[in-house]
């Protein structure tokens, strides 16, 4: 399946991803993804379509509550990450979509993607996939790797060379990232070769000029001049009508495009503080949404310093510091959603992870009981129940909970596998080591890498 520019395609659906990039600027992000999602289907390998479909939906990610979002995404994706993307590419493509659809931030999708590009010949789908990868998790040392493997194999040696020298910066001796760089350089030289070897002087000139052509067909996002412009016009409009609230939408749209998160959120308090601003339930979840995604940037930027800087004890003591912030809020959000929308049971389920997380068992507990009403997160409400009555030693409920949640489990997949595995480690905490024996024989015939489980039973026959 060959990967093409947007040139190459009618000259109908040109115009539609024009006028997509318009709607990315104005914030209409709807039609963006549907536009780009339609031509996907048919164009697969239209790597800027897909770049442009990839900007949106972060947007759009940003715009909802990502800690719900990802929950869900968490849930529904559940069913897809055990294919595989060798067998049938295609497929493997269409469900990689969908993840990244529910959740743009997905590990497991994008790694999918990759594999579903490389299935069918898409060098240049299989890179764009690990550097979005890259870009979630700096510090991801074999994200990195893969991205540089990835632009050998598209013949984009330069690119190559710069994921080798990030590689190297993470670690300076690192063996892979030194062959990824002589890889690399050759490439670069050949390429070069190529260059000189090739055609008449006119010939060169026109080759050039189409890749220029592809490389600005593939820049397609909005530019940060434009943004910048759109908010200086809505910061005018302000001043001349300073208690309209849409002119601070506006502006607060804005600086989220170009991800200046605390100017957004400053006009987002600003817009709160006017007497129409105070009862908007729309501006009080997006300063929220702001406040959590101002500390995952902080988290990020964190993370990144400490793969750097391992031994620094002053960043690792800030990122301990940020994530514990970033859970108290994560909490807080979820608490509040709750008491609001108390009949949301797969907000409970969240919550009930949260509380998990934190280490309240009990609060836990009672979440993830009202979390079961929902049929779609029932199984792991049941699983979470379970897991938080083990870790308060009550092992004879946790036991029926895992009992239930198995029945209930059609397939051997790696959630049954999780729930077998916490019923027998209860059974072995009961002293009951026949019956922990005996569901670990159920997992060690199906999956004998899944965890430990090869260790329990080459220990129990040789005992």
């Amino acid at each position: 399946m060959p990967e093409i520019p947007v040139s190459s395609l009618d000259p109908r659906v040109q115009k539609q991803i024009e006028n997509s990039q318009i709607a990315l600027q104005r914030g209409n992000l709807d039609y963006v993804l549907d536009v780009t999602t339609q031509v996907l289907k048919s164009a697969p390998g239209c790597l800027p379509v897909r770049r442009l479909q990839r900007v949106a939906q972060l947007r759009q990610l940003g715009s909802k509550n990502k800690l719900f979002a990802k929950a869900f995404g968490s849930v529904t994706q559940a069913g897809f990450l055990f294919g595989g993307g060798k067998k049938d590419p295609s497929k493997a493509l269409e469900t990689a979509e969908k993840m990244l659809a529910s959740d743009p931030t997905s590990v497991p999708a994008l790694k999918l993607l990759a594999e579903a590009a490389q299935g069918l010949d898409m060098p240049d789908t299989v890179a764009f996939a690990w550097e979005a990868i890259h870009e979630l998790n700096p510090g991801d040392r074999e994200a990195l790797l893969n991205f540089g493997e990835a632009c050998l194999v598209a013949k984009r040696p330069k690119d190559a060379l710069r994921a080798a020298d990030e590689l190297l910066k993470l670690k300076p001796q690192d063996g892979d990232a030194l062959s990824l760089m002589r890889k690399a350089a050759i490439a670069q030289t050949t390429e070069k070769g190529n260059w000189e070897d090739k055609g008449s002087f006119r010939d060169k000139l026109k080759d050039e000029s189409q890749s220029t052509m592809l490389e600005q067909a593939s820049k397609i996002v909005t530019s940060e001049e434009m943004t910048q412009k759109l908010i200086d016009e809505a910061l005018e409009r302000l001043k001349m009508q300073p208690d309209n609230l849409n002119h601070y939408r506006s502006v607060v749209d804005g600086y989220r495009k170009l991800n200046k998160l605390d100017e957004a959120l400053e006009y987002v308090e600003k817009a709160r503080a006017l007497p129409s601003g105070a009862a908007d339930t729309t501006l009080a979840k997006q300063a929220s949404d702001l406040r959590t995604a101002i500390l995952e940037k902080r988290i990020k930027e964190l993370e990144s310093q400490v793969a750097l800087s391992p031994e620094n004890a002053e960043f690792a003591a800030a990122l301990a510091k940020a994530k514990r912030e970033f859970a108290e809020t994560q909490l807080a959000e979820a608490k509040a959603y709750v008491e609001r929308y108390p009949n949301d049971y797969a907000a409970r389920f969240t919550l009930g992870n949260l509380h998990f997380e934190a280490g309240d068992y009990q609060n836990a507990i009672a979440n993830y009981q009202q979390a079961q009403k929902n049929p779609k997160v029932r199984i792991s409400a049941i699983t979470g129940m379970g897991k938080a009555l083990k870790a308060r030693k009550m092992f004879d409920l946790a036991v029926a909970q895992f009992q239930t949640a198995k029945s209930e489990l059609p397939g051997m997949d790696d959630l049954k596998k999780d729930v077998i595995y916490e019923l027998a480690s209860c059974y072995e905490s009961m002293g009951k080591k026949t019956e922990a024996i005996a569901e670990y024989k159920i997992i060690y015939s199906d999956d004998i890498g899944f965890r430990d489980v090869a260790d329990k039973i080459n220990a129990f026959y040789s005992s």
